[in-house]
């Protein structure tokens, strides 16, 4: 709850009690997570591109920040592919590895990143 809103060009100050709006109580990293995603307009694979990160990344980091909004995410379809789809791509990076395409900081990377949110 914020109990003061002050202006420090006029020095005005305002006191009471006032609500954040939903995206205020965000933390600083869903914040950021939201302005690239809807910069990018929705489209997961741009999203990707521009963090670095893996789809199955995205969509958790996604997942995480329309929990965080207060609305439901359906746990039967959604957590079922995303679960496949992590262990896909880390099978691709495990084969990736092995067939030297990437070193093994490289490989160590894109496997935190599938779990990070």
């Amino acid at each position: 709850m914020v109990s003061e809103l002050h202006c420090p060009t006029c020095n005005i100050k305002i006191s009471g009690q006032f609500d954040l709006c939903k995206f205020c109580k965000l933390s600083p990293e869903q914040r950021a997570f939201a302005e690239v995603f809807i910069k990018n307009r929705g489209n997961i694979r741009e999203v990707e591109k521009e963090l670095g990160i893996s789809y199955p990344t995205v969509r958790g980091r996604l997942e995480n920040l329309i929990k965080a909004l207060g609305y439901p995410v359906s746990l039967e379809q959604g957590d079922a592919a995303a679960e496949s789809s992590i262990a896909r791509e880390r099978k691709n990076i495990i084969d990736r590895l092995g067939r030297g395409e990437l070193s093994p900081t490289e490989a160590a990377r894109l496997l935190r990143n599938l779990t990070s949110k």
